[in-house]
């Protein structure tokens, strides 16, 4: 099998570190600075749908608004469709806008409660001028019924407080595909929702992704809805990649502790793995003097040693076929 090149790829994220302060005293340095992504390499290919997954916490949406430039990196170099878009800007930046676009995942938010759903799918093709005014409408209609709300002229006229939680991020979604974007991040579109209509909008970008092969990027923190839904999954934890490969090859040979904790942490029904399998969590943290050049999972991990865990960061590095993994035991994981 061939490896991709690098016009395969739709993002690419070359050393990608991105800090944030918690705010300046009146005197002295910032209180606190916390590190979301440290030095990240990450690739998603073009027509693929990607998964992100990790805790709250562990940098996922902060490598998604980098991804779309609603954000710049602190260092590192972060390409979309082979072009470096930290630079962008006037024209270029606006035509980078209509063709990579994101889902957020609070649709209670993300739309204006002041416009209608007709105006708020309609707007983009005004920034962006994308549609004459004839046809405008008919754009609407037709980006509505893609993202499931049929009979669209039903819901040209109501309002965001009209709308189901579900209803809503479907208008979310509208707004997003009425422009035909390349490639599309959708920061947990779900959390919001029951579990059975978020299985339906799971099904929906599925649906959208092959129809119109785009490239999606999916960032979750639930393992089992990028198994799902996705082709390939980076696992990240505290700014790190530490697991990547095919979304079937994480789920059934997952060879990082923290994979196999997100893997242990999945609910259980019945006697179906009632089980922990794996049991790589520790029960208390240990306490970690250097934590800055250990292993990021030292201080959570039960399968850790102190003299190699503690002072050494591990790399990412290939197991099997498009199967990567930064720790020091991968091979030994049964």
């Amino acid at each position: 099998m061939q490896p991709p090149t690098s016009h395969s790829y739709a993002i690419e994220l070359h050393q990608v570190t991105k800090t944030y302060s918690s705010g300046t005293a009146l005197w002295g340095p910032p209180d606190l600075t916390v590190t979301a992504l440290d030095q990240v390499d990450l690739a998603v290919r073009k027509g693929e749908i990607f998964g992100m997954v990790g805790e709250s916490g562990s940098g996922k949406t902060t490598a998604g608004r980098l991804m779309v430039r609603l954000e710049n990196p602190d260092s590192g170099v972060v390409k979309v469709l082979g072009e470096s878009i930290g630079r962008l800007k006037s024209h270029a930046l606006k035509q980078f806008r209509s063709r990579v676009q994101m889902i957020f995942q609070d649709p209670y938010q993300s739309l204006n409660p002041y416009l209608s759903v007709m105006d708020t799918v309609a707007e983009p093709l005004q920034i962006h001028t994308k549609a004459s005014n004839n046809n405008v409408r008919e754009r609407v209609i037709q980006a509505l019924e893609t993202a499931g709300l049929t009979p669209a002229l039903h819901y040209l006229k109501t309002y965001p407080h009209q709308l189901s939680g579900g209803q809503r991020q479907r208008v979310a979604i509208a707004r997003v595909m009425v422009l035909d974007p390349q490639i599309v991040v959708a920061d947990e579109p779900t959390s919001m929702l029951d579990a059975p209509i978020a299985v339906q909008i799971y099904q929906l970008l599925g649906n959208i992704q092959r129809r119109g092969r785009m490239t999606i990027v999916l960032i979750t923190h639930n393992l089992a809805a990028a198994h799902y839904l996705c082709d390939r999954i980076a696992v990240i934890y505290r700014g790190h990649i530490v697991e990547t490969g095919k979304a079937q090859s994480i789920i059934s040979d997952p060879r990082h502790p923290y994979t196999q904790a997100l893997l242990d942490a999945l609910p259980k029904y019945g006697n179906v793995w009632a089980q922990k399998k794996f049991n790589t969590l520790r029960s208390k943290e240990r306490i970690q003097d250097n934590s800055q050049d250990g292993c990021p999972f030292y201080r959570r991990c039960n399968r850790a040693e102190k003299a190699l865990c503690a002072t050494k960061k591990p790399a990412l590095r290939s197991l099997s076929d498009d199967h990567q993994a930064a720790c020091f035991f991968a091979e030994d994981h049964k």
